[in-house]
């Protein structure tokens, strides 16, 4: 039996959607064909995408791919955070009490709230004038 060499995870975040693929090598990331710190330019992102390994102690251990759509820069940090996360867990299972601890691998539910009509936003309101 071939042993298995990549490990997919797949994460989300607001409206944000990463798909990871994480391999043992020198802990090169690539994010859409970009180089990592040419697509997440804030440092405070580049260290939400590099939690998980600082976590688990695996920083440098692996190469990892992502291929990251929708929402902007800092719920795609967040999706991608998750899916290497995720990945993580299925390439060594030991790892799950240190993400977890982390909140790592809790799926973040918060999402913009929809504008309702008769009203300019999801809460305010037009101006009210009794007479």
């Amino acid at each position: 039996m071939a042993q298995i060499t990549e490990f997919l995870g797949t994460g989300r975040r607001k409206t944000a959607t990463a798909r990871v693929r994480v391999s043992a090598g020198t802990g090169k990331v690539t994010v859409n064909g970009r180089t990592f710190e040419g697509y997440f330019t804030l440092e405070q992102h580049r260290g939400a995408v590099l939690a998980p390994f600082v976590a688990t102690g695996t920083t440098g251990k692996f190469d990892v791919r992502v291929n990251v759509e929708g929402g902007g820069p800092a719920g795609q940090a967040g999706a991608v955070r998750h899916g290497i996360s995720r990945a993580l867990l299925e390439a060594d299972t030991t790892f799950r009490p240190l993400l977890k601890k982390e909140g790592y691998l809790t799926r973040d539910p918060r999402m913009r709230e929809r504008k309702k009509y008769g009203q300019p936003g999801a809460r305010k309101r037009f101006q009210f004038s009794k007479r």
